[in-house]
């Protein structure tokens, strides 16, 4: 079920102290980097990172950690990318890095197939592709990382928001974009999960707040004042998740109305200071971007050609294997409470 085979790590996620650098050139839809060279001689070991959108906490994190393990095998590192989280907006980076010749592309897809014309002419001029956080479709590129099983994710935040509201009542779904092949995976298995082992649970709607913070904001209002009876709000991206916390914190709702789904500690430590929101559920975006980066080093180097049954050294993090449809996973979600929250930064 997990697609992989992990070797020499203890726990799935460590509590690194990884600050959320905000990325200086987030209007202009680009960041500082270096693609001259390519390392050791090992290969072109110019990297470039390119997440669903910029000046997005949880991808400084995760483009963190990819620059991290850059830096360790004498890589250069490159973070590009859009403004706004739409299907095709990531056209343009790729077809860029092809022409500079990255030795590798590690992107979160906007859209599982918008993008791959653009993937296929970078694979095709020998840029290495590896996703990671959001899919493409398989035929498009090299690797996958994923954080977790899609069906750990929708476990853990189904689990949740059950407990938090007694197992019975109305619930709502804030997603990211529609066209997200992650959020869509997560949803799907989450209303089977609730038909299958909570009847007297009732999702009403699922709403799109687009990763953008105050459209989620908005979008979080408007659920409130069109079921007067809801419950609880599962948000499974850590802009809406923020955006519906921030909401409740100053609402009459806060402490009536449940809200559960993914985000980062740092994003959520005051909302769970203040009550609004119990317990949520992320992997460590810095550990992810990590083994993303080590892994198109992996294939750039020809230590693996992403075929199952590979494996490959992902530096701290340790050995991992190549599992089902090229995809790596990282590890099982870890649940984010008061009595814990003060152990993580980031």
């Amino acid at each position: 079920m997990f697609g992989f085979k992990r070797k020499g790590r203890a726990g799935a996620i460590v509590a690194l102290t990884v600050g959320v650098a905000l990325v200086a050139a987030g209007c202009s839809g680009t960041a500082g980097g270096d693609t001259s060279g390519g390392g050791d001689g090992e290969g072109n070991l110019a990297v470039t990172f390119l997440p669903k959108n910029l000046g997005n906490p949880y991808f400084d994190t995760s483009n963190n950690g990819g620059k991290e393990a850059v830096e360790e095998f004498g890589g250069t590192y490159e973070e590009v990318g859009p403004s706004e989280a739409s299907p095709t907006s990531q056209v343009q980076y790729i077809q860029t890095a092809a022409q500079q010749g990255v030795g590798a592309l590690v992107i979160s897809a906007n859209d599982p197939s918008a993008i791959c014309d653009a993937l296929d002419e970078a694979r095709s001029a020998g840029v290495k592709v590896v996703t990671f956080d959001s899919d493409t479709n398989p035929e498009c590129r090299d690797l996958f990382i994923n954080q977790a099983s899609a069906e750990g994710i929708a476990k853990v935040q189904v689990d949740l928001i059950a407990e938090q509201i007694g197992d019975a009542g109305q619930i709502a779904v804030l997603s990211a974009s529609a066209n997200a092949s992650n959020q869509n995976a997560w949803i799907e298995l989450m209303q089977e999960q609730l038909a299958e082992s909570h009847p007297n649970i009732e999702l009403v709607e699922v709403a799109y707040g687009d990763d953008d913070d105050q459209t989620s904001f908005d979008k979080t209002a408007a659920l409130l004042q069109t079921y007067p009876d809801l419950k609880g709000i599962v948000s499974p991206t850590t802009v809406g998740i923020a955006a519906a916390a921030r909401y409740l914190s100053t609402s009459e709702y806060q402490g009536k109305v449940a809200l559960t789904g993914l985000g980062t500690p740092n994003q959520m430590r005051e909302y769970v200071e203040d009550g609004t929101v119990t317990a949520f559920a992320l992997w460590n975006p810095a550990d992810l971007g990590y083994l993303a980066a080590w892994a198109a080093q992996a294939l750039i180097t020809g230590e693996i050609t992403g075929a199952e049954g590979d494996s490959f050294e992902a530096g701290k993090l340790g050995s991992y294997e190549v599992g089902a449809d090229g995809t790596v996973l990282l590890g099982d979600p870890f649940v984010f409470d008061a009595d814990n929250i003060g152990d993580f930064d980031f």
